[in-house]
């Protein structure tokens, strides 16, 4: 099942990636006050594969890795195998199932990834939550597949968040609102990455970037624990 494409969703010319919202305002600073204006769609980062949805933005603190896995039964997931699966995880929060309603004709607030993250028999799925209104990223997560259940092995539900696979690693970027920042013009970005050791995802690396400055911060290393 590694590598494999789930089955193609309609196109959402309404709901553009978040991902494009963050590689614009770390990328061009000059142009952050048209930001609200100029989300455009991109394609998938690193090595996992795409089944396009809806996005959020990102902010907040505090990432919580699943300390114990909940496993739902589930064939491979398009998106709507995705919101039934979140409505059946009792790890979710009320407030993120109460924005799994359609946004549309067949368009869901979701956006997956697929790849191979934890080592598994299967690729890992990663499931981002975004709001229809205004597209801001209200939870990620991620399931691993084991015996044809999928496994809850990690979620953050800080808004604005937004994940993603990058050469194997769990990427979660989180925007960070000061008093006063509009939702179109955050003050700046943690980017974490995490990896998967002793049956559970790390934290290895945060970036920072102000978005008052060109240059970022330096990564971070942050010790395995």
């Amino acid at each position: 099942m590694r590598g494999g494409l789930t089955e193609p969703g309609p196109t959402r010319p309404d709901l553009a990636p978040v991902r494009g919202i963050f590689q614009a305002a770390s990328t061009a600073v000059a142009v952050l006050a048209a930001l609200a204006l100029f989300v455009s769609a991109c394609a998938t980062g690193g090595t996992g594969t795409r089944d396009e949805g809806p996005a959020h933005a990102v902010a907040g603190t505090g990432v919580s890795p699943s300390a114990m896995p909940s496993a739902m039964a589930s064939p491979r997931l398009d998106r709507k195998g995705a919101i039934a699966l979140l409505r059946s995880d009792p790890k979710v929060s009320e407030a993120v199932k109460r924005d799994l309603e359609p946004c549309g004709t067949d368009q869901y607030p979701v956006d997956l990834f697929y790849g191979d993250l934890t080592g598994g028999p299967a690729d890992d799925v990663v499931v981002n939550v975004v709001t229809c209104a205004d597209l801001v990223g209200v939870g990620s997560y991620v399931y691993r597949e084991e015996d044809g259940s999928y496994q809850n092995v990690f979620q953050t539900e800080e808004p604005p968040v937004y994940a993603e696979i990058d050469r194997g690693d769990l990427v979660v970027t989180k925007q960070v609102y000061e008093k006063g920042d509009p939702v179109s013009d955050p003050s700046g970005e943690n980017v974490i990455t995490y990896r998967w050791a002793s049956g559970r995802f790390a934290a290895v690396y945060r970036t920072h970037s102000d978005y008052s400055n060109v240059v970022g911060k330096d990564p971070t290393p942050v010790p395995d624990n």
